[in-house]
């Protein structure tokens, strides 16, 4: 029993290489695949994600099914994120390699179809993503940014009601205070 949990059945060396090679193919391999596999926008997307974690299973863990070996396999991987993403906080341009740029699928309200074709991302897809965002069509956005994580950001033509509100009341508050200072007799305010 002992023997199975902790007796590696690869060579130690190996144990920690696989895991760093596995993620340096998948990183790579993301990368050309595009940001729309980060998107998830459709089942399929999810499906590719889910049977690429357990294709690439057997290659972090080998011939070896011990949990000392899960363990030290987990901390390589861990281990490994760790030093890129450090790395590559230090090394902004090779960031943008490495994780792209932000694409702007819609600009000033007009949908840049040739970059949702680059993306393939279908009008339908965006306009459900923009639902999920709270939108109820396309019309509504100005600016749609497919960010280099596949996160999608939209900004709408109307401010938000929160900055609308904000601006009320800032303009409720420039106006009491002109009246106090009418009935006081020193309109303008000085100010400090």
């Amino acid at each position: 029993m002992w023997k199975d949990m902790f007796v590696l059945g690869i060579p130690l060396l190996e144990k920690i290489l696989r895991p760093i090679v596995v993620y340096a193919f998948l990183v790579v391999g993301l990368r050309l695949a595009g940001k729309r596999e980060l998107v998830q926008l459709n089942p399929f997307d999810l499906v590719v994600l889910l049977t690429l974690s357990n294709t690439v299973q057997n290659a972090i863990i080998g011939d070896d099914n011990s949990v000392l070996g899960g363990i030290i396999g987990a901390t390589s991987l861990l281990a490994t994120n760790f030093l890129v993403v450090r790395f590559l906080y230090r090394h902004r341009k090779l960031d943008q390699l490495v994780e792209g740029r932000a694409d702007v699928l819609i600009e000033n309200g007009k949908v840049r179809t040739e970059h949702l074709k680059t993306e393939l991302i279908t009008m339908a897809q965006l306009e459900a993503a923009a639902r999920k965002q709270g939108f109820s069509s396309l019309s509504e956005v100005s600016q749609c940014i497919l960010e280099p994580g596949g996160t999608l950001t939209f900004l709408g033509k109307k401010p938000p009601a929160e900055e609308v509100r904000h601006r009320e009341l800032l303009g409720k508050m420039e106006s009491l205070a002109h009246e106090i200072a009418l009935m006081r007799g020193s309109w303008p305010p000085a100010r400090a």
